[in-house]
């Protein structure tokens, strides 16, 4: 039991000790710039190439000529409609079951106006 409250007693030292804070010390001093590099040299730029000839224009082709129409399909015969059924019998409708007996009502408690205490089980 008591390495259990010692357990306990550092752990809630422990969890209180993350709650407080402390503020920023001061600003250091700035340091020195350091020296900016020396500057390369620019490449050489080519020379330009020349230009080309244009190509020549082909000629244009000839149109070909406007294919055969053809002639329009004969129209089928229509069908015979077939024949209409009967309509069934209607069935007959089942009977209506009877009603049960109504249950009868318990007796009523009585109330002494008591206070009642609920005690936990022991482990």
């Amino acid at each position: 039991m008591r390495v259990l409250m010692l357990i306990g007693t550092a752990a809630s030292a422990l969890a209180l000790s993350a709650c407080f804070t402390l503020p920023a010390g001061p600003a250091g001093p700035q340091g020195a710039t350091g020296d900016t590099g020396a500057r390369g040299s620019s490449g050489y730029t080519g020379a330009q190439g020349a230009t080309g000839n244009t190509g020549n224009t082909g000629n244009t082709g000839a149109t070909g000529g406007a294919g055969a129409t053809g002639g329009a399909g004969a129209t089928g015969s229509m069908g015979a409609t077939g024949a209409t059924g009967d309509t069934g019998a209607t069935g007959s409708t089942g009977n209506t079951g009877a009603t049960g007996n109504t249950g009868s009502t318990g007796a009523k408690g009585k109330d002494n106006g008591g206070t009642v205490v609920i005690v936990p089980q022991r482990p």
